[in-house]
């Protein structure tokens, strides 16, 4: 837990394990907000209170993979009640986070095609309550465009490991100006504006992790991964799946 009611949160990690556990605890950080890609909230949250300890607390959330696979936009959201499922519309995702008066956070702006463009961030600026301002797998370019996005915008920022791999955890977190130890607490500091510094690795470690990481996303995107994850329409958070009751029939996109 944190000391002195100030908290580092690695605000976004897709990896869970000991491992994971261990680094996060050895690099000093309190909270690690776990959202994994295609996994239902109530298994996520599940996974998140099977790996918190006393020295580190898992907070689940989810990652929304909104739109088609040819148009995707990701968009985080933090203290949500109900399930969200993927391919949804952007307009369909925020509308419903935002009834769930959930945290709404914009992961790795402008980065490659699975983001939120400067127009979107414009579009829903009185929604979106952080813009992520670095990011291991971006290169320098990327991170003062989203800096300069976030300024321009006056959106508060945040950062994370985006760690896919265990040895990315530690690079990066955000250190808020008190003390929190839940998805509940997380998430009001986030919609608060709760005073934060950025930090992380700019040095050797960080060129390291970002080979790593963009190796990782190679692996991740070949046509195989896309053929079983995306276009069978069976994955576990396809809005068509008996989970979801057909409530989010009319902003599905498949």
């Amino acid at each position: 837990m944190s000391v002195g009611e100030r908290t580092r949160v690695d605000c976004h990690v897709k990896v869970l394990n000991d491992r994971v556990i261990e680094r996060a605890r050895r690099a000093g950080i309190d909270v690690l907000v776990y959202a994994p890609h295609f996994v239902r909230l109530p298994d996520i949250r599940r996974r998140a209170a099977a790996y918190s300890t006393d020295a580190v607390t898992v907070v689940p959330a989810r990652e929304v993979f909104t739109g088609s696979w040819r148009d995707r936009k990701h968009v985080l959201a933090m203290g949500l009640e109900d399930p969200v499922p993927d391919f949804i519309t952007l307009e369909g995702a925020m509308a419903e986070i935002e009834r769930q008066n959930a945290a709404v956070l914009a992961p790795h702006p402008e980065f490659v095609s699975v983001s939120l463009t400067e127009d979107d961030l414009r579009t829903y600026v009185d929604t979106i309550d952080a813009i992520e301002i670095f990011n291991p797998k971006h290169l320098p370019t990327h991170n003062r465009r989203a800096r300069a996005l976030a300024r321009d915008l006056g959106v508060a920022p945040f950062t994370s490991s985006y760690a896919h791999l265990p040895s990315s955890v530690g690079v990066a977190a955000v250190e808020f100006a008190e003390e929190i130890d839940s998805v509940s607490s997380l998430t009001a500091a986030i919609r608060d504006d709760v005073p934060r510094r950025v930090t992380y690795n700019n040095g050797f470690r960080r060129w390291k992790t970002t080979a790593a990481e963009l190796a990782h996303l190679g692996y991740e995107n070949t046509w195989q991964k896309i053929d079983r994850l995306l276009l069978s329409g069976t994955e576990p958070t396809h809005p068509d799946h008996i989970f979801y009751d057909g409530r989010f029939d009319d902003v599905s996109v498949y």
